[in-house]
């Protein structure tokens, strides 16, 4: 493994360090330290400074709206980002900036990139994900909603489910099935639909930790212009293929920061009830603080292997798998410090609806609570442990495919 960040990108660094000592007040301690109301405020400002000051989309083509950059920049400022406790833009970025829009650089038309990259950055357009339907999850090929090309629109009708953030969209990139004779993975198509029309429907679905992050949406005659459809027709699998490529993309840059901070806290969790000297927390507390570093060399070997061209492969299955089972059996051993104290939640949630809570959090029982709770779902989202296994099976040990069921 040999891990460098170029000197251009270290000159990147000192100019996001110098950009976080501008723009957050003195005695910052990260977003997680906010009350919720105070905490949406301040995302929307962040959010503002963040456009303003050319920082979203850094790597995007200036003709686009971008700054031009290099993806190892992108990677620095995330980094820094992370670290200073601040997010990395609004609420549903991740999906219109950071998986959609560069998805569009890759496949989109010229049309396409011109119309929609700048609306992303801005904020004018606010995307969600349309992938996951009900008898389509981790077997994703298996997508039922059906597109019909009618004239000049393309009418979608269908449903999908565990759409996240996807009250705050007025846009959705979705698959849909556009050729029913095709074999399942060649007869999808990746749509651009708007969700502000009558054919639309969203539907909360509530967590059992409080939020309503999730969401069905259900698609009745909806419409979408023709040229709305990204790649050719029946080639939306590799389309979506490359947007999941995306979506893991940052994680080795800044998980680790991340995960060590949720660490730290945890050491200051058993302090403060007592149990830093119980040889069996002790124990565990340093299992967690090893699997952390774990993370940071695997997280060092994925960048090396992306400085040097190298796409996301199928060892991003690995990665998925460790940071997943690693925040359960972490939450699992704060809630076992707190005891029965920890069932009764007292104080702010936890921030963040997926992965750990947000730096500057305080250590109550509401937030330790909410994201334990949270990291259930952690195995699951994003590709379940039992896939990632048989990815990493089939894929990287050269082993058979499991049978089918019946």
């Amino acid at each position: 493994m040999d891990f460098a960040y170029p000197e251009s990108a270290e000159a990147t660094r000192a100019e996001v360090q110098r950009f976080l000592a501008d723009n957050l007040p003195d005695g910052w301690t990260g977003v997680g330290a906010l009350t919720g109301g105070e905490r949406e405020a301040f995302v929307t400002e962040w959010r503002a400074k963040l456009y303003e000051g050319g920082w979203l989309g850094l790597s995007w083509p200036v003709e686009y709206g971008g700054g031009g950059r290099t993806a190892i920049d992108e990677l620095v400022l995330a980094e820094e980002l992370t670290r200073a406790g601040v997010p990395l833009g609004g609420p549903n970025d991740i999906f219109s900036i950071h998986m959609l829009g560069n998805t569009l650089l890759m496949w989109g038309t010229e049309e396409q990139k011109q119309h929609f990259l700048p609306r992303a950055l801005s904020g004018e357009d606010v995307w969600c994900q349309g992938y996951s339907e009900p008898d389509a999850g981790s077997d994703l090929a298996n997508v039922g909603a059906k597109a019909v090309l009618d004239g000049d629109e393309w009418i979608i009708n269908g449903q999908k489910i565990w759409t996240s953030a996807g009250h705050l969209a007025n846009w959705i990139f979705l698959i849909a099935r556009t050729e029913p004779d095709l074999p399942k993975h060649r007869g999808l198509s990746f749509l651009l639909v708007p969700m502000d029309q009558a054919g639309v429907e969203v539907r909360a679905i509530k967590m059992m930790s409080g939020p309503s992050e999730f969401n069905e949406t259900f698609f009745a005659d909806a419409r979408t212009p023709k040229e709305h459809i990204v790649g050719n027709r029946g080639d939306g699998w590799r389309v979506a293929m490359t947007l999941l490529g995306f979506e893991r993309g940052k994680d080795a840059a800044t998980a680790p920061i991340g995960f060590g901070g949720e660490v730290e806290r945890l050491f200051d969790l058993a302090r403060d009830h007592g149990r830093a000297n119980d040889p069996l927390i002790r124990k565990r507390l340093v299992e967690a603080y090893e699997r952390v570093e774990v993370m940071r060399f695997m997280g060092y070997r994925a960048l090396t292997k992306f400085m040097a061209g190298d796409s996301p492969g199928p060892d991003a299955a690995v990665t998925k798998i460790f940071w997943s089972e690693h925040h359960r059996t972490t939450t699992e051993l704060a809630m076992e410090i707190m005891g029965t104290s920890g069932l009764v939640p007292v104080g702010e949630d936890s921030w963040a609806a997926f992965r750990h809570d947000a730096k500057g959090a305080p250590n109550s029982t509401a937030s330790w609570n909410s994201v334990f709770q949270n990291a259930r779902a952690g195995t699951i989202y994003a590709g379940t442990s039992e896939i990632q296994r048989g990815i990493i099976g089939e894929m990287m040990l050269g082993l058979p495919k499991e049978p089918k069921a019946g």
